[in-house]
């Protein structure tokens, strides 16, 4: 099947030769729409804009329904864009901005009847004859949405169209923009940094750090099989607990995974997950277990596969339709970097090898380019040294578990809980899932 869109080994540098997009390889199929996801400057947009062709890829290889795209004007290229900052011409009425781009198109023909069909679907008949200085935030983005429509293009990028709205509108526009692009089957590319609009609207998310894809996949399948401990901690709502433990596999006793003043033990016998830590022995690993893996045992018997664990009540944080506990277990928490900013390569541009490199040295460069700085700072072994500060803007405590408004808790309490150890997910040093098996593949039934 002919691609939509297909980069290979596509990069990108601005000043000082640091890669903001690097050796990147997407194929997008023909009516999808894939979200571009990551922290602020992770190189996103750039993409957007070298497949609008805003932007020249210094590396690699763009295509455009198959055909070789790299050197095409962005006029040839039938390709629509909604900007986070709107772009209205200020001196035109909302019909003229939809029509202009169709009178450059096709000069001397009418383009009333195509701006009052988009006007008609986005509900904006009445906005027709106004200027941008009248219109609201959200009937601006429509007319935007609108200009991009009327043009019935090939593909729509949209770069972070909603993140100047307020949370209320945010939520309507999203639910639109899901119905419209599906209703016209057009190819679509979404960038933003927001995980709820990522994984509400995709059929595929592309997660990127650094100028480097992490893992691309359908939103459930990255939630609930991230590739490392990046996407673990930048997907989900609450965050992911990510704390540091130690596997220890003797040869007379239960696995376990010290988590500081406790431990998880893995009950036999071993699932073929578990069977594959015993190659970590003495080893730190990096523990993660989401807010919903972990339930308050208060009254309630364990139920297979649950293991238990204690935890001091330090904040109650009521959000109404549940609460979410921070609990402090003696565990210490894994840090991972840049999860709201970057960190580049700082490598230069690849050029065409010709002072006789080696193969290890090509080899090493390959293997270097695969991630993007640090993953996780690990400063102390977890059962020694002292306990750490909580990173900055965290709430205090190790562990959040989610839980319902019925249940009564307060500061101080020492609370039995139970961990689900089939959603337990277990990261090496540098990051990489181990288990569950990284060969794996999602049971979206769970």
């Amino acid at each position: 099947m002919t691609r939509a869109i297909s980069l290979h080994n596509v990069s990108k540098a601005f000043a000082r030769g640091v890669r903001v997009v690097d050796r990147l390889s997407l194929d997008i199929d023909p009516g999808e729409f894939l979200v571009l996801l990551g922290p602020s400057g992770c190189g996103k947009s750039t993409v957007l804009r070298m497949i609008a062709g805003l932007e020249e890829a210094d590396e690699g290889e763009l295509r455009l329904d198959g055909e070789y795209a790299n050197d095409l004007l962005p006029a040839d290229r039938n390709i629509a864009m909604v900007f986070q900052s709107f772009a209205l011409y200020p001196s035109m009425t909302s019909r003229d901005n939809i029509g202009f781009p169709l009178r450059i198109e096709a000069p001397g023909t009418d383009p009333r009847p195509r701006v009052d069909a988009t006007a008609r679907m986005l509900g904006i008949e009445d906005l027709l004859d106004r200027f941008p200085s009248q219109l609201s935030g959200g009937e601006r983005q429509r007319v935007a949405m609108g200009r991009a429509i009327a043009r019935h293009p090939s593909v729509f990028l949209m770069d972070e169209p909603l993140s100047n709205l307020d949370a209320k509108l945010r939520n309507h526009l999203r639910a639109e923009i899901s119905r419209l692009t599906r209703e016209l089957g057009v190819t679509t590319v979404y960038v933003t940094h927001d995980q709820t609009e990522a994984m509400s609207l995709g059929d595929r998310v592309a997660v990127l750090r650094g100028g480097v894809l992490q893992q691309v996949d359908t939103p459930r399948a990255v939630y609930a099989l991230p590739r490392n401990v990046f996407v673990a901690a930048f997907i989900g709502t609450p965050r992911i607990n990510l704390l540091r433990g130690v596997v220890r596999a003797p040869l007379d006793g239960a696995m376990t995974v010290s988590l500081g003043k406790q431990a998880l033990r893995l009950p036999e016998p071993l699932s073929l997950d578990h069977r594959l830590l015993r190659v970590q022995q003495g080893r730190e690993v990096i523990v993660g277990l989401r807010s919903e893996a972990v339930r308050i045992a208060r009254h309630a018997t364990a139920r297979p596969g649950e293991v238990p664990l204690t935890g001091l009540v330090e904040h109650v944080e009521f959000q109404g339709h549940e609460v979410l506990v921070h609990f402090d277990t003696g565990s210490r928490p894994a840090v991972v970097p840049d999860l709201e900013a970057p960190r580049p390569t700082g490598r230069p541009p690849r050029r065409r090898r010709r002072d006789g490199a080696t193969v290890l040295d090509r080899l090493r460069d390959r293997a270097s380019s695969k991630r993007a700085g640090p993953v996780v700072v690990l400063e102390h072994p977890a059962d020694t040294g002292p306990e750490p500060a909580p990173p900055e803007g965290r709430l205090p405590g190790d562990l959040v578990v989610r839980t319902t408004p019925d249940i009564q808790l307060r500061h101080g309490m020492q609370v039995p809980l139970l961990v689900d150890l089939a959603h337990l997910f277990v990261f090496d040093q540098h990051g990489e899932r181990i288990c569950p098996s990284p060969a794996r593949l999602p049971d979206l039934d769970e």
